[in-house]
């Protein structure tokens, strides 16, 4: 049976990888005919990983109806792929909190880690499935891009432990490769006010209440910190042509380790989930580097 691996449509490496991951997986077993694919455009950090270890960019998958998939690093259908109503769902490998339902049984793997790469090479290791290098290569990128070098709040003990293991089919200096990686992926000078928003935008339903959340990681936010009248500017644009609620664009300093956030629209809910008060829609937070862990679940309590 032929099967699509595939992550979100907003894809990041996490995404891309645990994709290419999990159908090599999935092949080595002789499970499925997997094959992986992709729901959006690649980023630059993405593209990095993928040529630094071999890989070709998976396909673009536009529309899934009727097909069998696998979903990897999501499990809402506001993220996932054009057609997922009327797709046939395998599977669910994630690591974020669920808001899916399905009319029959299906295989869900979901575990509180700091990316789906740890989930899946933790599968590899599992079964005594030989780790290739370039395998090893996209799971640790992928690994260390979602922790964010390990510096995320949603980072663990098995996340560092699974690295470490990768690492020793690589052996090369994980923090070295990571902020090279990281740095790569930060580079926003050719990128348009919309572009460096939507890079990274996920969109959530909060009680019934549309709310985008951007976010961009970079080395140093000097230069978008001078930006942000214009950035707030294209996130209005942006609100009214998506109909959002609110907006939500995260900043996030690598190196600080803090977040310079954006907030229009839902400046209320905002203020209250972070007890901070926003100064012309913005607010320095510090120790705030994880959507999935440090922003979604408080801005949905706020709610």
């Amino acid at each position: 049976m032929e099967v699509w691996v595939v992550g979100h449509k907003a894809p990041d490496t996490d995404s891309i990888c645990s994709a290419i991951a999990y159908a090599e997986f999935c092949n080595l077993l002789k499970k499925y005919e997997a094959i992986p694919r992709r729901a959006g455009e690649i980023n630059k950090e993405t593209k990095f990983v993928l040529e630094k270890f071999g890989f070709e960019v998976p396909e673009l998958l536009e529309d899934c109806s009727g097909k069998n998939l696998i979903l990897v690093d999501h499990n809402e259908f506001s993220q996932a792929i054009n057609g997922i109503e009327k797709a046939n769902i395998l599977g669910i490998i994630d690591h974020h909190k669920f808001n899916f339902s399905y009319p029959k049984p299906i295989y869900i793997l979901c575990e509180p880690l700091g990316s789906t790469a740890t989930i899946i090479a933790k599968k590899f290791f599992s079964k005594s499935v030989e780790v290739s290098e370039d395998i090893a290569g996209i799971l640790l990128s992928a690994i260390l891009s979602d922790t964010v070098i390990f510096k995320s709040s949603t980072t663990t003990e098995e996340d560092i432990r699974i690295a470490k293991k990768l690492n020793e089919v690589l052996g090369i200096d994980m923090m070295e490769f990571g902020i090279e990686m990281k740095k790569v992926g930060s580079e926003i000078k050719d990128l348009s006010n919309r572009e460096i928003i939507l890079k990274d935008f996920k969109e959530f339903d909060f009680k019934g209440k549309k709310v985008g959340i951007a976010q961009v990681e970079l080395v140093d936010i000097s230069d978008l910190k001078s930006k942000k009248a214009e950035l707030l500017k294209e996130m209005e644009k942006i609100m009214e042509e998506r109909g959002y609620y609110g907006l939500v664009f995260m900043i996030t300093d690598i190196i600080k380790e803090g977040s310079l956030m954006l907030c229009l629209g839902c400046e209320k809910e905002f203020e209250k989930a972070f007890e901070k008060k926003l100064e012309d829609g913005s607010v320095w937070l510090p120790n705030v580097m994880s959507r999935k862990k440090d922003v979604v679940p408080k801005l949905m309590e706020a709610f």
